[in-house]
């Protein structure tokens, strides 16, 4: 009787053991999928990256020496690319006579690559012409302001649209006491006259005409 009541005991403690062992295992494949799913590798950004377009210019800007142009001639690519707009004011394509493209605007300049194709045997060109960067019409702001540097005159600009772009004044910065200088407006002794800018009477309203000038090609900035 003592050894069948150990068998017996041994049996029941065996059985347990399998129960636990095929709970255990029912648990982990019920939870498998769910850790495999979340486990999933991401798929990559295959995604393409574009490029902001450059702003557009208005229509009545003129070029100018240094400024960078593509021009794009449907179906002829090697007439086609970007060319720079040399100090004498032309630019130099792959066929035909220099053009003189400063001084005019786009439209104007379309028409005469558009030309000076057809006289280099293109029976019809169809021509594009893009201002990739400009660099003839600029104007510079210097000293205490956060974002110093050169920046594109590509149509009306203010002083105050100027500073605004360029971050705005630094704390210490004298708002009463900037210096423009012209690059166009001369003095009766040649040089180049200069203007005294009140930017604490421009914020408060006061003396806009004389405090807030439209900038001109070249004019330079000072904010002591």
């Amino acid at each position: 009787m003592e050894h069948g009541a150990k068998t017996m005991t041994q049996t029941r403690r065996i059985l347990g053991i399998a129960a636990a062992l095929a709970t255990a295992a029912l648990v982990f494949c019920s939870a498998t999928p769910s850790q495999a799913q979340t486990a999933k590798p991401a798929t990559p950004d295959t995604k393409p990256k574009t490029t902001p377009a450059p702003a557009p210019l208005p229509a009545d800007f003129v070029l100018g020496p240094d400024d960078i142009l593509t021009i794009n001639v449907w179906n002829a690519k090697e007439v086609s690319g970007d060319v720079v707009v040399r100090p004498d004011g032309k630019i130099t394509l792959p066929v035909g006579n220099d053009i003189v493209a400063s001084g005019l605007t786009v439209d104007e300049l379309k028409e005469k690559v558009t030309a000076e194709l057809k006289r280099g045997f293109y029976e019809d060109p169809t021509v594009f012409i893009q201002v990739k960067a400009v660099n003839s019409r600029f104007v510079t702001i210097t000293g205490q302001i956060n974002k110093p540097g050169r920046y594109a005159l590509t149509g009306p600009m203010t002083l105050l649209q100027l500073i605004s772009s360029a971050g705005g004044l630094q704390e210490f910065a004298d708002q009463k006491n900037i210096l423009l200088i012209s690059a166009t407006l001369k003095a009766k002794d040649g040089q180049p006259m200069t203007f005294k800018i009140n930017y604490k009477e421009l914020s408060e309203g006061k003396n806009a005409a004389k405090n807030n000038p439209e900038l001109r090609p070249g004019d330079q900035i000072i904010i002591r």
